[in-house]
């Protein structure tokens, strides 16, 4: 139970990513606040696990992530594991992209990491102590064919994690991304209809197309990735700061 006492906060908490991270860091001792906008998502994700705390949470609103992190501490203590996970990935060429359309994008990647990381580290300031981990992607390395408004946001969440990874340094406190390629989520079923649709192939045919995208020619679990996550929290792994860790099948 190497994480005994620590309270890690997870956004995008109640399914795939964030709900298999939430469930490694409860496993190793933590109290865990999921975070999400649906209620009943978070409710039954959070079970009978002993250690998970569902608390509403939208990460597009200021004062809701203020609200709820305020309320996760009142209940646990001070935020010492922060994983910025809560994301969206939609793709539309630059020509056919909406100014709204770019903001939404942002506001759920991009401002919804920094403002959960910023509100999130007063407890490990004071603590002396911390992890931050956000959930970016591989596309936050390379460019994401026919999704330039997610590429720049997941770029930008890299950016972020370095440049706080120089700001804190030596603190005790350290940041790190973790990269995954095409994970098996409720995004790849979603995604799968959605490029179908503007390819004019099938959702079978779209969902090839992700699994070939990963160097190993397979789709990456959520374990796989929250083990990853685990790793960056657990004892040994102090070194490690300001790294954009690729978990896809290959190098990039």
């Amino acid at each position: 139970m190497s994480l005994e006492g620590r309270h890690a906060l997870v956004t995008g908490g109640g399914t795939g990513i964030g709900l298999a991270i939430a469930q490694k860091l409860a496993h190793a001792g933590a109290k865990v606040t999921i975070t999400g906008r649906r209620a009943n998502v978070l409710e039954n994700a959070a079970g009978d696990i002993h250690g998970l705390n569902p608390v509403m949470m939208d990460v597009t609103v200021e004062a809701s992530i203020t609200n709820a992190i305020q309320q996760a501490v009142r209940k646990n203590g001070p935020i010492t594991i922060c994983v910025a996970n809560a994301g969206i990935a939609e793709g539309r060429a630059l020509h056919k992209t909406e100014l709204s359309f770019w903001r939404r994008i942002m506001a759920t990647n991009l401002d919804g990491a920094f403002l959960t990381i910023r509100d999130c580290l007063q407890g490990m300031r004071t603590e002396g102590w911390g992890r931050v981990i956000a959930v970016s992607s591989i596309a936050g390395l390379r460019g994401l064919k026919g999704a330039p408004a997610y590429t720049a946001s997941k770029h930008g969440v890299i950016g972020l994690i370095r440049a706080l990874s120089e700001d804190y340094i030596g603190t005790g406190i350290t940041f790190n991304a973790l990269c995954p390629g095409y994970v098996d989520t409720e995004i790849v079923l979603r995604n799968s209809e959605s490029i179908a649709a503007r390819a004019g192939i099938s959702p079978d045919a779209a969902r090839e197309l992700m699994v070939s995208a990963n160097r190993h020619g397979r789709l990456i679990t959520p374990e796989e990735v929250a083990t990853a996550a685990l790793w960056l929290c657990e004892a040994g792994s102090e070194s490690v700061n300001g790294q954009a860790i690729e978990i896809a099948g290959g190098q990039a």
